[in-house]
């Protein structure tokens, strides 16, 4: 019998939809499997009540009974309440097995007839709860589920408790939550001690921020602007109720804040902390106003803001715990910043005014101090506008556009409508350090809403930019913007430069075509020169320079230097799109990994250093491109990762990390988490109708599944990036470097003379532009299409060269690929120890999923070289080459998988390919090829 009480919840609470508990759901489920129990604990909030129904959902599900209860604070005083919630509804079925003392104790207990107590019946209700619990695991496995122990009425907890210290070795097992406070605190101990000895004690901290916004998607509020969401893991502290109810007041709230200011707490959340704030005196709570209007609060702060007694007084609020308490620390810090966030919010305007006015005078940074006297003051203002514009040139130029975003979008708004600079001009600055910064939405809404107001030709076009350059690779989604963009430029030069500058990347990532791409930039650089505007020519340049590299363009050095010629741009320099950036990209496709770790190493230093996002995201995945290719397999890993998880908390280059993260999971990782990834990446760039990097995408699944053992999946999708790159105009192999892994395919699939022509042709380009480590890596794709001919003679020479060549080179893991295909061509047999090579090779290079390709080898049977084509009998000779090997290794004797391991290809291959010769010989079965030969061979 199963008992199921529910938790009044509004619908069943899959495991997946636990957002960001995966590691800790993992272990309490593996707990719950071998036969454990369970204690869930955490602060209000925290997700303990989600976490603990889907568990018992799971767990459920496999018990004879479930019992539960869930405990509330209102009802903590009356005994025996969740004891009557555990065993109410199975107390006919256990009681007439119980003794009658037991019996009679529990049924006064739980039905409430009687007297009974502790202290009266004590030993007869401890014995008689554990009585029951037996007799139910009598039955079958029991589950119990208890949550909010912390409002267990005293009875029921002791007897609980009684029973569940004596329940070894019976299957009864406890998953229960308990609410804690503080990071360390150990106020479980208690519940713990009350438990099985085999409880497993579960911690549930705060969500990341990138939890957060998974999680406000998830509950509708998926449209808020990601700074928004940025703030709203600040003030929750990662506290999922308290995130989710911030998200829903700020949808239902008419307006949003104002930049400065703090979100709105709804009611709802204040309740958790006004009572607190209630019990402070008047001028306390005027000095936690202070402290939570300040960024960085101290007591030397809050001394020179005017509140003289700030000692005092932050210990008072300490004692009620509204402040941390940390004795080491100068900072004044909110145990909770939602408390910050409330106090602020229930205090008058006029108040905030006020203990902003103190703290524009009192706070020692120049930043603060302009930002607080922008809080002090109604109103437009030309003084306090230029001071906001100074403090946030000044925050730019300390690396902090997200700083620099706010204070500009301040001085907007104290920005009189005839001042110079105007306001509008001001909100496109904001919205420009808003890209910078990541903050992709914040920039597009401030640009849309200047384009309902503006006028003047030259803010209207910059506001269009700004709209094309957020819509990143979704470029297709603003088409319309183009026409109305040029209508504003006219026949400014300058204007037309900045237009033509975007038209040229549209042409390259929605039209793919990159000679369209490279004319629209020489025409934006030629106009921007006219102009005199310098940064749109460099950048135009490097971008010209970039296509010309990627078509393997003879003028691509010429370009890249007349980039890099002075004067230089300090903004373009380090930028994404800049000459250095093309420089990198020159260097890693002509084999100078060296030179190009040293290069974008620089240009990731100095990003970072002004705090741009974008530029960031650009340059992890170039520093994780060079370590893959010097087989840095580990190093690249843990770079792609950090790239991925920037640009999906940004937003921005979400493709083209998920594209780079598969290559470095292949070769280093998980190779389903690489296959899954570049799947990612194919079905954005196909919706958004990136032709650019729909062909990288397609070569990193290729890739993934090669190494995954799929060489058909590879064969499809490599064909599709020859395809694309054929009409996109891109000649250099060195772009995507996936030519050796289709051919490599096409071997093992059984299609030898395709895989000829893959290298014939790429290997034309390569001599071309002299792509050194292109031509190795073909040469170790031709090798295997001699050995799968027979001639494994040279097949072993032209590995050997190969594998010496990538060596020097610094490729490592391509080195010891090579490394690989040759001990699988010399088999294993005595004295030839080269798989132990190939091991030691990927060891260095932490290519894991390429040791576990060596293994599978290894444990494969013996094999001996395949015989040469020509020495098949006469009776096969209406069979192409490959079907020939095959009906002579059955001739052997071999079975499917001897003959794969053998000839290189796949044992789906081998079928498909007995198939063709029984269709060919009219013949049925591997007998009848033994039949026919041994016929033909007869006097």
């Amino acid at each position: 019998m199963t008992v199921r009480r529910d938790f009044q919840e509004p619908a069943r609470c899959r495991p997946d939809l636990v957002i960001g508990r995966g590691e800790l759901f993992a272990g309490a489920r593996g707990q719950l499997a071998s036969g454990g129990s369970v204690l869930l604990h955490g602060p209000a909030g925290i997700g303990k009540s989600t976490v603990l129904r889907a568990l018992a959902e799971e767990y459920g599900a496999t018990a004879h009974t479930v019992l539960r209860c869930s405990a509330t604070e209102s009802e903590s005083h009356l005994p025996f309440l969740a004891l009557a919630d555990l065993l109410g509804l199975v107390l006919d079925d256990v009681a007439p097995r119980l003794p009658a003392a037991q019996r009679t104790a529990l049924e006064s207990a739980l039905t409430g007839r009687g007297e009974s107590s502790l202290q009266r019946d004590g030993l007869a209700l401890r014995l008689a709860v554990l009585s029951a619990l037996r007799t139910l695991a009598a039955h079958g496995p029991v589950l119990i589920v208890a949550d909010d122990l912390q409002w267990l009425d005293p009875a029921s907890a002791e007897l609980l408790g009684f029973a569940a210290r004596r329940l070894e070795g019976t299957p009864v097992q406890l998953l229960c939550a308990v609410r804690t406070e503080g990071q360390d605190s150990q106020e479980y101990d208690r519940h713990l001690r009350a438990g099985p000895p085999d409880t497993l004690a579960v911690r549930l901290g705060p969500l990341n921020r990138a939890q957060v916004a998974e999680l406000l998607d998830h509950r509708g509020h998926g449209g808020l602007p990601r700074s928004t969401v940025r703030e709203i893991h600040r003030t929750s502290g990662g506290n999922p109720l308290f995130a989710l109810e911030l998200g829903r007041a700020l949808a239902e709230s008419p307006t949003p804040p104002r930049p400065g200011e703090p979100l709105p707490v709804p009611t709802s959340l204040r309740a958790l902390v006004l009572s607190r704030l209630d019990m402070l005196s008047v001028e306390a709570r005027r000095t936690l106003l202070v402290a939570s209007a300040g960024a960085r609060p101290t007591p030397a702060l809050l001394h020179a803001a005017g509140r003289e007694n700030a000692e005092a007084e932050c210990a008072q609020a300490a004692e009620l715990g509204l402040l941390a308490t940390e004795p080491d620390a100068p900072a004044v810090r909110f145990a909770h910043p939602l408390i910050s966030a409330a106090l602020y919010a229930e205090t008058p305007a006029h108040e905030r005014r006020a203990a902003h006015a103190a703290l524009s005078t009192a706070a020692s940074d120049p930043i603060e101090r302009a930002r607080h006297l922008a809080l002090a003051t109604t109103g437009t203002d030309p003084e306090v506008a230029a001071r906001l514009a100074g403090a946030a040139a000044l925050a730019r130029d300390r690396g902090a556009p997200s700083v620099a975003a706010q204070l500009g979008l301040l001085a907007a708004r104290h920005t009189p409508a005839d001042g110079a600079p105007g306001p509008e001009e001001r909100r496109l600055t904001a919205a420009e350090d808003a890209i910078t910064a990541g903050e992709v939405d914040l920039a597009r809404d401030i640009a849309r809403e200047v384009l309902t107001r503006a006028t003047v030709p030259a803010d209207r076009v910059r506001a269009w930019i700004i709209v094309i350059d957020t819509a990143g690779h979704t470029m297709a989604e603003v088409d319309a913007v183009f026409p109305q963009a040029l209508a504003d430029a006219g026949d400014d030069p300058r204007l037309l430069a900045l237009v033509h500058y975007q038209l040229a990347w549209r042409a390259l990532i929605v039209e793919g075509d990159f000679t369209e791409a490279r004319q629209a930039a020489a025409h934006a650089a030629g106009l921007a020169a006219c102009g005199g505007d310098r940064r749109t020519e460099l950048l135009a340049l490097a971008f010209q320079a970039q296509t010309e590299t990627l078509m393997g363009h003879p003028e691509a050095p010429r370009t890249i230097k007349r980039a890099l010629h002075e004067p230089q741009d300090a903004r373009v320099a380090c930028h994404h799109n800049g000459a250095g950036s093309a420089r990198f990209r020159w260097l890693v496709m002509g084999d100078q990994l060296a030179e190009a770790r040293t290069t974008v190493t620089a240009l990731l230093r100095e990003v970072r250093r002004r705090g741009s996002v974008e530029s960031e995201v650009h340059f992890l995945r170039g520093l994780a491109e060079t370590e893959l290719r010097a087989g840095h397999c580990g190093r690249a890993l843990d770079l792609a990762r950090d790239s991925l998880r920037l640009a999906r908390d940004s937003g921005i280059g979400e493709t083209a990390s998920a594209m780079l993260t598969s290559l470095a999971e292949a070769s280093g990782g998980e190779v389903g988490r690489a296959l899954a990834l570049a799947r990612e990446a194919v079905d954005h760039a196909e919706e958004d109708g990136d032709q650019m990097y729909l062909s990288r995408a397609l070569g990193a699944l290729g890739y993934a599944q090669l190494v995954a053992g799929d060489p058909a999946g590879t064969v499809r999708s490599l064909r599709r990036v020859r395809t694309l790159e054929l009409g996109l105009g891109i000649t250099d192999p060195a772009r995507g470097r996936w030519q050796g892994d289709l051919a490599e395919a096409l071997v093992r699939t059984g299609e030898p003379a395709e895989a000829q022509d893959v290298i014939d042709v790429s290997r034309e380009h390569a001599l071309r532009l002299g792509r050194e480590s292109v031509l190795a890596v073909l040469d170790r794709s031709e090798a295997l299409v001699r050995a799968a001919r027979g001639d494994l003679e040279a097949a072993v020479a032209q590995l050997t060269s190969a594998q010496e060549r990538l060596g020097k080179l610094g490729y490592g893991l391509e080195e010891a690929r090579a490394a690989f295909a040759l001990a699988r061509l010399r088999g294993r047999g005595p004295g030839r120890p080269v798989f132990d090579e190939a091991t030691r090779m990927f060891r260095r290079c932490r290519a894991l999923p390429w040791l576990r390709q060596v293994d599978d080898a290894l444990a494969a049977p013996d094999t001996e070289p395949a015989p040469p084509a020509s020495k098949a009998p006469a009776a096969l000779d209406v069979l192409a080459a490959m079907e020939r090997q095959v009906a002579a290794l059955v001739m052997e004797g071999a079975t499917n998988r001897e003959i794969a391991a053998r000839l290189f290809i796949s044992v789906k291959t081998v079928e498909a390919t007995l198939t063709r010769v029984y269709r060919k010989l009219g013949i049925r079965s591997r007998v009848d090829i033994v039949r026919l030969a041994a016929g033909r061979r007869a006097p």
